[in-house]
């Protein structure tokens, strides 16, 4: 009687064994589906900078600026809700600075970048970036 207990309770522990090393190897398959998470390649310059609804099309650009400049790209602001027809409005925009980058790097950097729409530029050193239709502005004279 003892020993066809020691070998149920042999075969028990066997199972529960198995039953953790597959679980294990289907955590790290789900893990490793997700896609890239690009928050990581900017910083933003206050708290109350919203950037929590940006999509990865944006994440992705910013991402590119940075892996160009060597920088992260500090986001200066992000979502406004109430900036009229501005892209900003949607969260599809970002006004950044890459601290110790040049300006003319920065605008060469975004101009590359996969899914860019339009880049701006303003006198005092930020630059604008979004994933809306394709144009380019300076509003420093």
């Amino acid at each position: 009687m003892r020993h066809t207990f020691r070998v149920a309770l042999a075969c028990l522990l066997t199972l529960s064994l198995h039953a953790t090393v597959h679980a294990g190897d289907s955590e790290k398959r789900r893990t490793t589906s997700f896609k890239h998470d690009y928050t990581a390649a900017y910083t933003l310059q206050r708290v109350s900078v919203r950037a929590s609804c940006f999509p990865t099309k944006l994440k992705a650009i910013l991402a590119h600026i940075a892996t160009e400049t060597g920088r992260k790209p500090m986001v200066t602001s992000g979502h406004r809700p109430r900036s009229g027809t501005s892209q900003h409005s949607h969260c599809y925009a970002a006004d950044i600075r890459v601290p110790g980058v040049s300006e003319r790097k920065i605008l060469a950097a975004a101009a590359t970048a996969p899914g860019i729409g339009g880049i701006g530029r303003y006198c005092n050193g930020i630059v604008h970036v979004d994933i809306g239709p394709k144009r380019k502005w300076s509003h420093c004279h």
